[in-house]
């Protein structure tokens, strides 16, 4: 009987599968590197590459919230046991995956933080009615004597305003108009459409409409206000010709650029207004704040203006 036998790999063949073995290990090591490194941290970040920068209850305790908003609670407060930091906590939290409060470690967290906060405790205080304006941001928690037209933006074909239902000023930053309903309340999984009593009604899905707002570019060609102060969005030349520059100005621009003709205008008291209450909140966080440019929007030109004014 002939005997059978079995080849031998050859010498090369052998060095060649090595190689290529060592080719495979050296790509799947730069993927994983390659890869976002992501944390969990407790129940408010996890999943991200943010999250490895801590939360903003690691800087911003319960006593701060208390030191911001002071007389938020008082009996002449118009939304009086309404606004509290478990509340804003908890909206928070939804959004430090997406880098609010957790960008570029704990400074610049105190920095949104207080800018948020800047822009909230300034469109909804009633601080010129009292001394000391800078303690009565959260005072509302919607319009008081909101316009007749209930606006209701009846051309909108998108979101449609809904039979018997008021579109006046709620929450944190407050909104108004049907769309402006309908597309928040898309963003935050909530039929505020249907049901914009929400807004002043839960104190955490208020925050969250307004950090969802802070967070999220909802017009094309334009940044969110999260981008421009944390650093994200880089300008272009028609940007800067426009005197838009990275800061909490563009944020005013972006928040207000429309409907409330904010920035462009010199230094306004409305512009100032919401500046003070960013450095105020910025000093008791122990933090300096920026200077320049970067902190106003005085001469900065509109973000892509819409052909009409629609407020936030």
């Amino acid at each position: 009987m002939k005997r059978i036998t079995r080849a031998h790999p050859s010498e090369r063949a052998i060095k060649w599968s090595k190689a290529a073995a060592f080719v495979l290990v050296a790509m799947l090591a730069a993927a994983e590197a390659r890869r976002e490194k992501a944390c969990d941290t407790g129940w408010e970040c996890s999943g991200s590459r943010f999250c490895c920068n801590g939360t903003i209850t690691d800087y911003f305790k319960a006593h701060h919230f208390e030191e911001f908003f002071p007389r938020r609670n008082d009996s002449i407060a118009h939304a009086a046991g309404f606004w509290t930091y478990q509340a804003f906590i908890a909206a928070a939290a939804l959004f430090e995956p997406r880098g609010f409060g957790t960008t570029s470690g704990k400074v610049t967290g105190i920095k949104e933080v207080a800018a948020f906060l800047g822009h909230v405790g300034a469109r909804i205080s009633c601080g010129k009615f009292y001394p000391n304006p800078l303690a009565w941001g959260l005072c509302y928690n919607r319009e008081m004597s909101p316009d007749q037209s209930y606006y209701c933006d009846d051309s909108n074909e998108l979101y449609r305003c809904v039979e018997g239902v008021r579109y006046y000023g709620r929450g944190a930053i407050p909104v108004y108009w049907n769309y402006n309903y309908g597309i928040i309340g898309k963003g935050i999984n909530q039929d505020l459409l249907s049901h914009p009593e929400l807004l002043e009604q839960n104190a955490t899905i208020a925050f969250e409409a307004a950090i969802w707002r802070w967070m999220t570019p909802v017009k094309r060609r334009q940044p969110s206000a999260h981008d421009v102060f944390v650093g994200n969005w880089k300008p272009t030349k028609r940007d800067t010709v426009s005197k838009r520059y990275p800061g909490f100005g563009a944020t005013m621009n972006i928040m207000y650029g429309d409907g409330y003709h904010i920035c462009g205008r010199g230094f306004t008291d409305e512009m100032n207004v919401i500046i003070s209450h960013y450095i105020y909140y910025l000093d008791l966080m122990g933090v300096n704040h920026e200077s320049g440019r970067s902190l106003d929007c005085a001469d900065q030109a509109v973000f892509n203006p819409s052909t009409k004014s629609s407020g936030s």
